[in-house]
């Protein structure tokens, strides 16, 4: 018998945490048991679960009541099945719980993808529910489970301001700046003349961080708000989703904030906007939503298709600033999972981790 094992945290208190184990169901027809590889820890987890009621995230992978599961990108080998044309050793990039094992109804299933077709996951965006056939392990992997969900919302948000002719703006201030998903961004701003010159704002712990990149034009802490330009056009990215920060932003630049995107809330604990944030031109950035109006207006499969390629060439010509570190086993996940939570990860690090253990 298969013994499983998953992370589970207090819907309303990120900080309550709990390891459940149980025993592998028999699968009916149509069903797959993946076991969990590997797979990429980073604040975008963190996000998923402070949105989890909101957005829908915790429907992904049902836990009791006030109990969720975390969702995570990774990669999984089958190791069971009851589905013709899946067996044993194929493998699967995707949506996993933060565990050990999954049980899956593949539909759809070409050589290339399949998707999971559990009842309760019908309503649910497309995107989570679609999993690539990763074939054999290669070095990529790693890279690919932390920078490739991220640098396809970084893809979404660069597409996103081209849409909108870049809201006028002539600057673009990445609030968070040192996050992967903001460096993602910042990479395909720098390398588009035409866009607004990215401009980052940090916390002064990364900020020599954020200048070695060499990807921003300018750099400020969270206290040098007031040194921005607030002459030129300016569009907000914010990843932090801080309340108070992003108030102090909205006052500086006045009418040249032409527009925020709210995107992360890697400061969840600080998210009640702030008296001068300017609600009429912000809005919250949901890259599901983004790519499914790309799918209809480009046609299946042409925006993986891009982002995909906007990640492998972000990841094999810029990524040397990543120091990726392993954690094994499930107690290690959840240990690297609090340290995430608590912000004591420096941005430069990137988790993965393995939580299958013999």
């Amino acid at each position: 018998m298969t013994q499983m094992s998953r992370l589970e945290v207090r819907k309303d208190n990120l900080g309550e945490s709990r390891l459940v184990t149980g025993t592998a169901p028999a699968l009916k027809e149509g069903e797959i048991l993946v076991r969990v590889e590997r797979f990429a820890l980073t604040a975008n987890n963190v996000t998923y679960g402070v949105v989890g009621e909101k957005i829908g995230y915790w429907k992904f992978f049902p836990a009791e009541e006030g109990w969720g599961v975390i969702p995570v990108w990774g990669f999984a080998e089958i190791v069971e099945s009851q589905t013709e044309g899946l067996g044993p050793g194929d493998r699967l990039y995707g949506y996993f719980p933060m565990g050990t094992h999954l049980v899956m109804t593949p539909v759809k299933v070409s050589a290339e993808r399949l998707i999971d077709g559990a009842p309760h996951r019908a309503e649910l965006p497309p995107v989570y529910n679609s999993y690539s056939r990763a074939g054999v392990a290669t070095p990529l992997d790693d890279a690919r489970a932390l920078l490739f969900p991220l640098y396809a919302t970084s893809f979404c948000l660069y597409d996103f301001l081209i849409d909108n002719d870049w809201f006028g703006a002539a600057q673009a201030v990445l609030v968070s700046a040192s996050s992967k998903t903001a460096i993602g961004l910042a990479i395909a701003l720098h390398d588009d003349e035409r866009g607004p010159a990215p401009v980052a704002l940090t916390s002064p712990r990364n900020l020599q961080f954020v200048k070695d990149l060499g990807l921003y034009d300018a750099a400020f802490t969270y206290e040098e708000i007031s040194a921005i330009d607030n002459s030129k056009p300016t569009v907000v990215v914010d990843f932090s989703g801080n309340g108070e920060t992003l108030s102090d932003l909205h006052r500086h630049l006045g009418d040249n904030m032409r527009f925020c995107s709210n995107v992360g809330v890697t400061h969840y604990e600080k998210n009640a906007m702030g008296p001068h944030f300017i609600h009429e031109r912000s809005q919250m950035f949901f890259a599901p939503g983004h790519i499914k109006k790309r799918a209809g207006e480009w046609g299946p499969g042409a925006f993986e298709q891009k982002a995909f390629g906007f990640w492998k060439d972000a990841a094999e010509k810029r990524s040397g600033w990543l120091k990726i570190e392993h954690a094994k086993g499930m107690n290690d996940c959840e240990d690297v999972f609090h340290e995430l939570r608590k912000g004591g990860t420096a941005p430069d690090r990137g988790l993965i981790v393995e939580p299958w253990t013999s």
